[in-house]
């Protein structure tokens, strides 16, 4: 069963990043899919674009991750990556680095996806 990544590939540094995931995987037979959230059917996923676009979501063995959960699922799959999920796991720094991806990072990726959307750069998913 492939571990599956919901990504924004409108976002240039979410791009980036699952790029480099998805080469990573190609290239060592991994089963994982990277999904572009504008390219997909969010219904699969029980999500809409705005809940899509805040958050990582990976699915894997049926269930779906998201935030930095999501992160150490689709690290855990990646031999290169083991380590951090490892480190991130530990009690404390976890809900640290929680915290700081979804109230910081990510809102500061996704208050500019939206930045980018009023400027007419990206497209809602399904307009």
């Amino acid at each position: 069963m492939k571990t599956r990544a919901l990504y924004n590939a409108d976002c240039p540094v979410c791009n980036s990043e699952m790029c480099h995931y998805d080469a990573y995987a190609k290239a060592r037979d991994l089963p994982i899919e990277i999904v572009d959230l504008n390219k997909t059917d969010l219904s699969e996923w029980g999500v809409d674009e705005d809940r899509a676009t805040r958050l990582l979501h990976v699915m894997h063995e049926g269930k779906i991750h998201v935030g930095l959960a999501a992160f150490l699922v689709l690290w855990d799959q990646m031999p290169r990556y083991r380590f951090m999920a490892r480190i991130a796991r530990i009690p404390g720094l976890y809900q640290i680095l929680d915290w700081g991806y979804e109230h910081i990072v990510a809102r500061i990726i996704y208050e500019r996806h939206l930045r980018r959307k009023a400027k007419g750069l990206v497209n809602s998913v399904h307009e």
